[in-house]
């Protein structure tokens, strides 16, 4: 299989939608295929339900601060945003519920330390930064990101004194300062150059420089609002920025190339998440489209560096980006740069609080489209990890670190360097009974001493975490519908968001497989849908489907097509057409008529009180733009709080240690067009919009999402 097998065809405007394009071959799995390969009640049985309460299931989200405040009355207490002021404002400034206030931070282009000389970009349709200036402002395509209170470092201090958390000590965490970890995810050639395509390695630079991430100090000032400061530890990190590699990859010739050349940079940063121990994961997602070709296919791959170039996605011309015409590195043709992109699609360890340590690729976590991450600390202190591999067909993973987290940071190791490395196995209910929109799972490790996986040529466990995606498919993962960001809720359980699964171009049966599993039930599935998981140790999880987007639209939006083969109807021994989707998943109207639609679940986070925030990216309806939207886990209600302008996605969810404060971002405003919107600027229809991040507050100094 040649690169050219799989070109991805992208849209001019650079825009990825590489997301909806499988590139998953493999028969993975319905089912009936999951049910046949053992996964069945008996086996779930033995040794596993009975033993769940013996201490696994006391996890704690991350960094939760011990809950400095209590939320009384009802969860949900603001008054929502409406539809009809929300598509009042068309879509060319931000809009929140009466209950809110906010304002604009760090946009694109802002210092990253204020007493810096360099000039700011402030959207001028004329000019771009320089790739020297890029390096020291704020970067583009803001995503992920988590706000580390100033005094965090002296209060982690403290606690490892006592080997424990401190829930009193953790009251005094900073709600006025710290350090903002922020992802850039990406930019395009228009937005970012003023240009369809770079014309010189100094365009390329730009680019460059406008991915990765930003660490920024902030602080409110005295009339209540934040600001950047000055701090030692405030720095870009791009492309170019020196990387250490740590885990199974670390010193594996997969990483090697010959010319000999460090490790450098990190790209398409997506989401991201904290980690017990204080310190930022951001992940790389479509790192495959800033590769390509200036002749011809990859020289010198070997058979299965060929099948990963392929599973990955990786295309001649990329998304467009043009990097590989100036930049050696990103030449997939250039022999001496033949593994430079196995060096990307890692979770990435930074230290918000000390500027002058390298990032860390932790390999052990595995190469794949990684969206977001979600640590959850288990009972016994080790730690869980919970990735989505966002791109449709592909599948949800889980590392587990061996040991507690606390005994390996105080022997000066990573937990995250020595675990094992799962993915998920989906079934229906107990009973194996199909149609219930709830079931089981089992958590299958990846591992070369697996013959599935050793046979497909994944001998040792570099090349299986190098080439994570080949080793799931060997093992049977079940397809999901684009799995993005994971987040952990009050009670230990897992929240997936599932974006969306466009089929619209293999309405009909391709090879045979139809591609819904119960955990995935709708076949043209626009709308996406939340999913909820909970271990019940370390290989068994059970799950059921949260929410369906498509219910809450105010009419149906259509059902999925019938089963067709070879361009005929395929009809059940009653003679009526055989639905694609399952019957569990037909549309309900809801009874608010409409009013709180909203679709294409993307970024999540849950507070330690039940609420569950939901950022939109893509496909709202009604006239209504990306949005914020606030659940209480419980009863299920939920509330729009904030909307987005034209053409932007919302994403990126992170708060104060007293929650009174949230911080989301606008990302690709307007698609960087300045007569679609030129938000944070005021409407011209000539200043070029800018991504940044949105300081939320209630007016009455509550609890955000109270």
């Amino acid at each position: 299989m040649t690169i050219k097998d799989v070109q991805i065809q992208t849209q001019s405007t650079q825009i990825d939608d590489s997301e909806n394009v499988s590139s998953n071959p493999t028969d993975n799995p319905s089912l009936q295929d999951i049910v046949s390969q053992g996964l069945s009640r008996r086996n779930i049985m033995k040794g596993t339900l009975t033993a769940a309460a013996a201490g696994y299931l006391a996890p704690a989200p991350a960094l939760a601060y011990g809950g400095k405040h209590n939320s009384w009355g009802p969860l949900l207490d603001f008054r929502p945003l409406s539809k009809a002021d929300a598509v009042a404002a068309g879509g060319k400034t931000v809009t929140v519920s009466m209950d809110y206030d906010y304002h604009v931070l760090i946009p694109w282009g802002s210092r990253i330390d204020p007493k810096s000389n360099v000039q700011e970009y402030n959207g001028e349709p004329d000019r771009r930064p320089t790739s020297a200036e890029q390096e020291e402002l704020i970067g583009i395509g803001h995503d992920g990101m988590w706000f580390f209170p100033e005094n965090l470092p002296k209060i982690l201090r403290i606690e490892s004194r006592f080997r424990r958390e401190l829930p009193r000590l953790r009251r005094y965490l900073s709600d006025y300062e710290g350090m903002l970890c922020i992802n850039h995810e990406f930019g395009t050639n228009p937005h970012v150059l003023g240009k369809g395509a770079p014309e010189s390695l100094e365009d390329v630079r730009v680019s460059q420089a406008a991915h990765g991430v930003s660490v920024v100090a902030i602080c409110k000032n005295y009339q209540g609002r934040w600001e950047v400061t000055s701090n030692k530890n405030s720095r870009r990190i791009t492309v170019n920025t020196p990387m250490h590699v740590s885990g199974p990859a670390a010193h594996s010739p997969l990483l090697e190339n010959g010319a000999g050349n460090p490790v450098l940079g990190t790209v398409n940063n997506c989401g991201s998440g904290p980690t017990p121990w204080g310190t930022y994961i951001t992940c790389e997602e479509n790192f495959n489209g800033y590769f390509g070709t200036n002749n011809g296919d990859p020289q010198g791959a070997d058979e299965l560096q060929s099948a990963a170039l392929a599973r990955y996605g990786f295309s001649d011309n990329g998304f467009g980006y043009g990097w590989h015409v100036f930049d050696e590195r990103f030449d997939l043709n250039n022999p001496n740069y033949k593994n430079e992109s196995n060096r990307f699609g890692w979770c990435v360890e930074i230290d918000p609080f000390d500027g002058s340590r390298k990032p860390v690729k932790r390999t052990a976590m595995g190469r794949f489209k990684h969206e977001a991450v979600a640590v959850k600390e288990l009972k016994s202190g080790r730690v869980a990890v919970y990735m989505g591999d966002d791109q449709r067909g592909d599948y949800c993973y889980k590392y587990e670190s061996k040991r507690p987290w606390r005994e390996e940071i105080a022997r000066g190791r990573s937990p995250l360097d020595n675990g094992r490395l799962y993915v998920a196995v989906f079934a229906s209910d107990l009973n194996l009974e199909v149609g219930t929109g709830q079931g089981v799972g089992e958590w299958v490790e990846l591992t070369y001493k697996d013959p599935r996986i050793a046979e497909i040529g994944l001998d040792t466990q570099d090349k299986v975490v190098t080439y994570a995606r080949l080793a799931a498919d060997a093992v049977g993962a079940t397809k999901m519908d684009r799995p993005e960001w994971t987040t952990i809720g009050t009670k230990g359980e897992v929240f997936w968001t599932l974006t969306n699964n466009n089929r619209k171009d293999q309405l009909a049966v391709k090879d045979g497989d139809v591609e819904v599993n119960e955990a995935n039930p709708i076949f043209d599935h626009a709308d996406g849908h939340i999913l909820r998981t909970k271990d019940l140790n370390r290989k068994v999880f059970k799950w059921d489907i949260y929410i369906l987007s498509r219910n809450t639209r105010a009419s149906d939006p259509g059902t999925g097509p019938n089963l067709i083969e070879d361009g005929v109807e395929v009809l059940d021994d009653m003679g009526n057409p055989i639905r694609v989707d399952y019957e569990f998943a037909d549309y309900e109207a809801p009874d608010d008529g409409g009013e709180n639609v909203f679709t294409d679940p993307d970024a999540a986070w849950a507070d330690p009180f039940g609420r569950l925030f939901i950022g939109t990216d893509g496909g709202q309806p009604d006239g209504l733009q990306d949005q914020l939207v606030v659940f209480d886990v419980k009863s299920g209600e939920y509330r729009r709080l904030l909307m987005g302008v034209n053409s932007d996605e919302i994403t990126g969810i992170t708060t104060t240690p007293d929650y009174r404060t949230l911080f989301t971002n606008t990302q690709h405003p307007g698609n960087g067009n300045p007569a679609s919107t030129n938000f944070p600027a005021p409407d011209d229809g000539v200043t070029i919009p800018r991504d940044c991040t949105i300081v939320v507050t209630r007016k009455d100094g509550g609890i955000v999402g109270s």
